[in-house]
């Protein structure tokens, strides 16, 4: 502390005040901050011989008061043992969560929507708990539960409101989606011009399927009933909605619902959508860009489900070039070219009838040797089979000759034990099936409605969808969103909005600290900013990084202290949740 002197030039005189050096933790700017005012230098000079030389004494004493308070000595007993039971550690790196929780106003909304229920339990207490917990201790609700006593809060509720509460959440989830999309866009800032859209499942380790949990097929080749996820993303890849779906609901027919819930609810303008072949069907894209519709899309094609000019397009070498934009050669380990084309489609109209329509899109096609490479070292073990499977047909039977039973001529099986039946003919290999294969290894197509986008910026466009893929790993992994615990379908609903919540919050940290850090190191720091009780009401952290002073600095948290009060972390809890 210091004393400051202010010349007043209205009045001529001059003012004395006790200030000190102060960084605003919002705008983290040095400032001046009055700590005492003392009145204009004249009227002191009535009270005081050389009041400049008096105050500079008062504000050096009260500098030392100050440091002396930020001392504190200890007195440890080494023989000293712990009480039966003691678990005293704490995390404290929620904060960063809280911030992000509380600056979107999730607070408000769940506050508010609780407003006219019956219910007693604090709903946005309870989505507090289940959000930190979904990231920081992923499990089961009665995990979270008994796991709240890690965290500095008050959370004033049962287990069995937590449950009661997961279906309030599922009546409001679709609402919810849409207010955390306008927070997002106000606060952060948003771009929808390209929106990520892709289809996973989760599964159930039950026995029996249900009218949501049904059997389809897993992405992760389980025989579980599974449910659908369809999740649109935005170009930050942060989430932007997402509908559940029964398992057995194709990809395909996921899409419009999703996508037409955006363009209603989300104000977004004209979007291009991205996605995989899964999606691409004559509705889908019609569903984007017919009649008064203007949207886009960007979405992969198949080579070698195309019709059969399109392959010739794909395996004429007329038109490729390389990096450098000149003809590629024989020896190109890259290559690549474009067509603009009027490609008939199939519509499903109103009444059921199919109908062609035309769109006008533009065809992308390129080749990469290292994608060639990988394709046929990934089918090497399958060729391996095939062979062994022609020179011993009796070591298999239909269940284990999948994939390899592709590249076998003359194989037959018994309808009902699957085993190989001899026929007249043996097993042979089928080199022209592999050799049909092969000629398409390392070859990728991308059709768009986007005429005027570059070939670059189309392959670039498409890339993003890789954090789309990358957010459902992120989710079944990191955020253990699968096996789910609950079984009723609005508990099930509740499970996943805390999921989308989780992920929009981590995301979101990833954006504030420009993408430096990927999911799992910023949760693995954020667990590891712990403190344990040392004496009293004191805390010892022992944990610090770059990541954990990124994400302080990006959030205007302190983590960098070794030691806090108890009243200190409540404070900074305090400024977290404004």
């Amino acid at each position: 502390m210091y004393l400051k002197k202010t010349y007043r030039k209205e009045s001529g005189r001059t003012y004395l005040v006790i200030a000190q050096k102060y960084r605003n933790p919002e705008t983290n700017v040095s400032t001046d901050r009055t700590v005492k005012s003392l009145g204009y230098l004249d009227e002191l000079e009535k009270e005081y011989d050389n009041p400049i030389a008096h105050f500079k004494e008062v504000a050096r004493k009260m500098t030392e008061e100050e440091n002396a308070k930020k001392k504190l000595t200890l007195t440890i007993n080494m023989n000293e043992q712990l009480a039966q039971g003691t678990d005293d550690r704490k995390n404290f790196g929620y904060a960063a969560i809280l911030k992000i929780y509380h600056e979107l106003g999730l607070h408000r909304f769940f506050n508010n929507r609780a407003r006219n229920e019956n219910f007693k339990f604090n709903t946005n207490s309870i989505m507090m708990l289940l959000v930190v917990s979904r990231l920081l201790s992923p499990g089961s609700k009665k995990k979270a539960f008994e796991e709240k006593g890690r965290y500095f809060e008050r959370f004033g509720f049962s287990l069995a409101d937590m449950y009661r509460a997961l279906s309030h959440y599922a009546e409001i989830s679709k609402e919810f989606q849409r207010y955390l999309h306008g927070q997002i866009t106000e606060k952060y800032g948003r771009d929808t011009k390209t929106i990520y859209y892709d289809v996973t499942n989760f599964y159930f380790e039950i026995d029996e399927a249900d009218e949501l949990r049904k059997y389809g097929p897993s992405k992760e080749k389980r025989p579980n009933p599974i449910v659908q996820m369809g999740l649109a993303m935005d170009a930050d890849g942060i989430p932007l909605h997402y509908e559940l779906f029964p398992g057995n609901k194709l990809d395909k027919e996921t899409f419009r619902s999703v996508i037409g819930e955006v363009r209603k609810n989300y104000d977004t303008g004209r979007v291009v959508v991205v996605a995989d072949m899964g999606i691409i069907t004559g509705d889908n894209i019609y569903y984007l860009t017919g009649g008064k519709n203007r949207n886009g899309y960007v979405f992969s094609f198949s080579v070698r489900g195309g019709a059969n000019a399109f392959k010739s397009f794909v395996l004429d070498n007329n038109g490729y070039v390389g990096k450098d934009g000149k003809p590629a050669g024989e020896d190109a380990e890259f290559k690549i070219k474009s067509r603009r084309i009027a490609r008939d489609i199939n519509v499903t109209t109103k009444n059921g009838k199919t109908v062609k329509k035309t769109v006008y899109e533009k065809q992308v096609v390129f080749w990469a040797k290292k994608y060639a490479d990988k394709a046929r070292a990934e089918r090497a073990e399958v060729v391996k089979k095939a062979l062994d499977l022609v020179a011993d047909p009796k070591k298999y039977n239909k269940a284990i000759t999948y994939g390899a039973a592709k590249y076998v001529k003359h194989l037959e099986f018994d309808k009902e034990t699957g085993e190989i039946l001899e026929g007249k003919q043996h097993p042979c290999f089928d080199s022209d099936k592999l050799a049909q294969d092969e000629k398409y290894d390392g070859y990728y197509a991308i059709v768009t409605s986007e005429l005027q986008m570059s070939d670059d910026e189309i392959i670039d466009t498409y890339r993003g969808l890789w954090e789309i893929e990358e957010t459902f790993r992120v989710t079944k992994g990191t955020l253990e969103a699968r096996p789910v615990y609950v079984s009723r379908e609005d508990r099930i609903g509740a499970h996943f909005l805390t999921c989308f919540i989780a992920l929009a919050i981590i995301r979101l940290i990833q954006k504030k600290t420009d993408r430096c850090y990927s999911v799992e190191k910023i949760v693995e720091c954020l667990n590891k900013i712990a403190c344990s009780n040392e004496q009293d009401n004191l805390y010892l952290f022992d944990y610090r990084s770059d990541i954990s002073d990124a994400i302080g600095n990006a959030l205007r948290i302190d983590f960098t202290r070794k030691r806090l009060r108890l009243s200190e972390i409540k404070n900074i809890l305090a400024n977290s949740k404004k």
